[in-house]
């Protein structure tokens, strides 16, 4: 991903030639409040299409690489060269010329898309207006995709409705807009949203409490809104510009204003999540670690990845060719794979000898558990043996059928692995009757150390849990990093990986319930669930574990 502005790229033609260049399409898409599940359908697509995509102000390059092309071109809308906000006309300039100067970044294509990523909703506070008025002056086509506005979402994840049975009217204003009437909002039965940078806020609350509007009306200030950072204050008209200058509230803020705001109590719903606002170190890959991230998002954390192996080719690849050549020519009746890593290790030998998914047929295949599994389909292979308990090589087993030389015509499994596999799997297929070739598809290696702040944060206690998937990720995390800070909670996917952590000095403090990642981080949401009932019955609103260490040292300082 490029980024630059539209006055750095040049286009031209061929000296003596007369080239028509066909227009590009310009898509104002809205990116929403800033939760990436809130994004629209049709928003992710375009994105992935996307040849050039001009972001705003708090939408930026980190939001939309999850979707964008690696060669897609980035066009920065929401600061100028020496870093000041733009004008609505001034953005506007630099639309139309960046979709003029659009070229497809597939050379065959004769179609060009531009996206002009606009924060929240297009049509609310962006100028759109002004953007598409002058795209059409220029006979550039458009088309509008809404987004959710941070006007109705981020009140909602705050837990505070608009209306209600006393609250029949919403006023949307921009806090900087000079020429509102304030008076016209200042009655009871009118919900205020307030948008823009704090300090208009601060203005705007000071204006509206001028024009009559009673000061003990509720006032709640949500920053990050919608986000795993997001945090609310809740104050009355008469408090709240003092507050927000007081430095208590950070942007981007929405301030809602009225009788609503009290339902807060009753309604707060993404700020209760069981694990809101915890910082989980998750010692994976990234490319493992993506189901567990989501998952702990889900309970409102924040995580960390922290690879702490690395996968690399076999030494010697011979043995490994030769397997697949015998699985081509029909020398297997089974193979088993054992992580994701295997199966990403056979498909990569597969593109090299120009192979696909189809070499399969009349194969029978096994996955250790559900990872597994789902990596396999991705490849378009549905696995035959899947163990229904324990996602192991024991539980593999206790599903394998025994060779039977009436029913099976060949006795031979391929089992591509780790170097550092145990061999419970091999023996118990050997007892069952099974020739097995065990072969070494790819090694595993320490990985590098993480940064040195990285290697602090953990010493010093600043993640509120650690997630521990296997005995390899405890040896590997505390050579490369240290150990964990004892204020951290440290959780296991099993007991194997508990008596290691142990085995290094760690407390562990959560057991999955089963093998997997999504039980091990149910099992996190469900400690923190615990913590945020304590706290409550005792009258302490500190739920996360870093936070309760800081408050605990500074009572004993006090």
């Amino acid at each position: 991903m490029s980024t630059t502005t539209a006055s750095n790229r040049k286009s031209g033609t061929a000296k003596g030639a007369k080239a028509v260049k066909a227009l590009p399409t310009v898509a104002f898409v809205g990116s929403g409040p800033g939760d990436h599940g809130l994004l629209t359908t049709r928003a992710v697509s375009l994105l992935r299409r996307a040849d050039v995509i001009v972001i705003d102000r708090i939408a930026r390059e980190d939001f939309v690489a999850p979707y964008a092309r690696a060669d897609v071109e980035i066009v920065d809308a929401g600061h100028g060269e020496a870093g000041q906000p733009l004008t609505h006309a001034s953005r506007a300039k630099l639309v139309v010329r960046a979709a003029k100067q659009a070229s497809p970044s597939d050379p065959s294509s004769e179609e060009t898309l531009v996206v002009r990523l606009m924060d929240g909703d297009p049509a609310m506070f962006n100028g759109l207006a002004e953007e598409a008025v002058a795209l059409r002056k220029a006979g550039i086509p458009f088309e509008i995709v809404p987004g959710v506005s941070a006007v109705s979402a981020v009140p909602s994840y705050a837990g505070i409705p608009l209306t209600n049975n006393a609250t029949r009217a919403v006023h949307v204003i921009s806090a900087g807009d000079g020429k509102v009437v304030w008076e016209r909002s200042a009655g009871d039965d009118t919900t205020v949203v307030l948008l823009g940078a704090t300090e208009n806020i601060a203005d705007a609350l000071g204006r509206l409490l001028a024009a009559g509007r009673d000061g003990d009306t509720g006032v709640a200030l949500t920053s990050q809104g919608t986000l795993i950072e997001q945090a609310t204050q809740v104050t009355t008209l008469a408090e709240a510009a003092d507050a927000i200058r007081a430095d208590k509230v950070h942007a981007p803020t929405v301030a809602v204003v009225g009788g609503t705001v009290a339902l807060r109590d009753q309604l707060s719903w993404w700020e209760n999540k069981p694990l809101f606002g915890w910082n989980v170190l998750v010692p994976r890959t990234k490319e493992q670690a993506g189901t567990m991230t989501e998952r702990l998002a889900s309970f409102g954390a924040a995580s960390d990845v922290v690879p702490t192996i690395s996968v690399e080719p076999p030494r010697t690849p011979q043995q490994m060719e030769r397997a697949i050549k015998g699985l081509v020519t029909g020398r297997y009746e089974w193979i088993g794979f054992t992580s994701a890593n295997a199966v990403r290790a056979v498909k990569e030998k597969f593109a090299e000898f120009g192979l696909d998914a189809r070499a399969f047929a009349g194969l029978k295949i096994a996955a250790v558990g559900g990872v597994t599994a789902d990596a396999l389909r991705e490849w378009g292979l549905e696995p035959d043996l899947v163990p229904d308990g324990e996602q192991s090589a024991k539980g593999l087993l206790a599903g394998w059928p025994e060779y039977d030389d009436l029913l099976d015509p060949i006795n031979r499994v391929f089992l591509p692995r780790a170097d550092i596999a145990t061999d419970t799997l091999v023996a118990g297929l050997q007892e069952m009757g099974w020739e097995v070739d065990d072969v070494t598809a790819y090694r595993t290696v320490r990985a590098a150390p993480p940064a040195p702040q990285v290697r602090e944060a953990i010493k010093s206690g600043r993640f509120d849990a650690v997630l521990f998937t296997s005995s390899s990720t405890v040896r590997n995390l505390v050579g490369i990093a240290g150990k964990p800070h004892t204020s951290t909670v440290v959780a296991c996917i099993g007991p194997a990986t508990a008596k290691t952590a142990e085995e290094h000095g760690l407390r562990v403090d959560v057991l999955a319930a089963e093998p997997s990642a999504a039980s091990l981080v149910d099992a996190l949401a469900d400690y923190g669930r615990g913590l945020a009932l304590s706290a409550a019955e005792a009258g302490d609103d500190v739920r996360r574990p870093s936070e309760r260490r800081t408050a605990a040292r500074r009572k004993a300082k006090a």
